[in-house]
């Protein structure tokens, strides 16, 4: 897609935030996405968490939430969650402790909005895509689903879509294992007015 103004980085260093927002470029298209909700935060947790203490038991390697990682100065994104191998880390960060290859694992939390839905299913996957993520998951909070992406030669692929109590696993994460319904707010959230679940 062609945009009229090709932003990068160093545009990033001048834009002054808004409380909450996030600010990412991909292929030199800016995209702001505002605070997110609780459902959607309650998701990321819940991933960052099984993630991080399964990394901790094991030693394969961390994962980070809302982590900066920049490929090149046009592809500057900010994903929900993303793990990397233990062996690979050392080589991970720029001096500013950006991440600047590709993670194993990405984990995306859609959040409401038609412009937000294609930036996570197509144009986030292009660019993970290409830059040889090994994984991505894409989880609807609104549904209640995750869709399973793996690298299958030089691009990702769609394997399957999860719900209810399947459970997420990887080759790329041997031996972690992640109920797919702990990712939505319990009932007793929900029952207790707090709305019902979205992103």
């Amino acid at each position: 897609m062609s945009v009229s103004r090709r932003y990068t980085s160093a545009d990033l260093e001048q834009i002054e935030p808004k409380h909450g927002d996030r600010y990412e470029i991909v292929d030199g298209e800016l995209y702001v996405t505002h605070a997110p909700s609780g459902h959607h935060q309650y998701a990321v947790d819940e991933m960052s968490t099984a993630l991080r203490v399964w990394s901790h038991q094991t030693r394969r390697g961390m994962s980070f939430a809302a982590a900066g990682l920049i490929f090149n100065p046009e592809d500057d994104v900010i994903p929900d969650v993303l793990w990397v191998r233990a062996e690979r880390l050392p080589a991970a960060f720029d001096a500013a402790g950006h991440f600047v290859i590709a993670p194993d694992l990405i984990v995306e939390v859609l959040s409401p909005g038609a412009r937000n839905v294609r930036r996570d299913r197509q144009v986030k996957l292009a660019l993970y895509s290409r830059e040889g993520v090994e994984e991505y998951w894409i989880v609807d909070a609104r549904r209640r689903e995750v869709h399973v992406y793996r690298r299958d030669g030089r691009t990702l692929h769609h394997l399957t879509t999860l719900s209810g109590d399947d459970v997420l696993e990887s080759p790329v994460l041997p031996g972690f294992s992640l109920s797919v319904d702990r990712l939505w707010a319990p009932s007793w959230v929900l029952d207790s007015g707090a709305g019902t679940a979205g992103s």
